[in-house]
């Protein structure tokens, strides 16, 4: 399990701050929609890459669960821990999809020092991140959990 301990997610600016002003209301669990089947399946924590124009790994949280299913009840479940604030705005994003998945957390961090993309390319020694996100161990993520936590 250790090799699939941790999921690094790319999330939008928007869906980024919108997840931390949700955090800084009170909120203690969030959702990700994505739509069809979208990883993680299971995971320990998520780390989230803030993509461009920002292109920093921006901060991390505790992983739930992936729930899949279809629009309207995955919604009815879940929708309201969503940064997507009504049914309409959420019918719009998944655009007539048939099978969606809310990606649950909880215990968002938002990195003291978000990682640059450069250096997050390094670290891996890749040229690109995977769109989708991937998979990495408990000790990488570790390790890139106290870079960002270092002021």
């Amino acid at each position: 399990m250790s090799e699939k301990h941790t999921f690094l997610m790319m999330i939008q600016d928007r869906w980024w701050k919108k997840f931390l002003l949700r955090q800084k209301e009170g909120k203690k669990t969030h959702a990700y929609v994505l739509r069809g089947p979208a990883p993680p399946k299971t995971a320990q924590r998520i780390l989230f890459y803030v993509t461009k124009p920002v292109a920093k790994l921006a901060g991390y949280a505790d992983f739930i669960e992936r729930k899949v299913g279809t629009p309207g009840a995955v919604w009815e479940e879940n929708g309201e821990e969503s940064v997507l604030s009504s049914k309409t705005m959420y019918d719009e994003f998944i655009k007539g999809s048939d099978k969606v998945s809310f990606v649950r957390f909880k215990n968002l961090r938002e990195a003291c020092r978000p990682v640059p993309l450069n250096e997050v390319l390094m670290f891996f020694g890749v040229r690109r991140l995977a769109r989708k996100g991937f998979y990495i161990d408990k000790d990488t993520a570790d390790n890139l959990i106290v870079s960002m936590s270092q002021a």
